[in-house]
């Protein structure tokens, strides 16, 4: 079975004071921390809405080349895309690599996540 990617949940503040102690050398990234963090719950479902999910499954199963070969493929136009896939590439779900003329094709970084989430505390 393929590794799964752990992802987290933390403020912008918490994000960014632990990336700063890492650049420091204050800290070290441990094996079992999150490689991806969302600043909410709700910028979580948005990225990974269904729509996105199946998104990924298109990209990951069909290989687009384009923008527009991967617009036909799921019937989402185009500028929608663009936008989708740079919020996921941020948060590296996918790798957006320059093809010819100045063509886009999407790549799956990530098909297995996991999510350890405190309710309390």
């Amino acid at each position: 079975m393929a590794e799964k990617t752990k992802i987290g949940v933390a403020t912008h503040e918490e994000i960014r004071e632990r990336a700063l102690q890492i650049a420091r050398g204050e800290r070290r990234r441990q094996p079992d921390e999150p490689k991806i963090w969302f600043t909410s719950l709700e910028s979580l479902a948005k990225v990974l809405s269904e729509p996105n999910r199946k998104l990924l499954r298109i990209i990951d199963e069909r290989h687009p080349s384009s923008l527009a070969e991967l617009g036909a493929m799921s019937g989402r136009k185009p500028s929608n895309l663009s936008r989708t896939l740079k919020t996921m590439s941020q948060y590296g779900l996918v790798k957006l690599v320059p093809g010819k003329r100045g063509s886009v094709a999407p790549e799956v970084l990530v098909r297995d996540l996991q999510m350890d989430l405190s309710v309390v505390g």
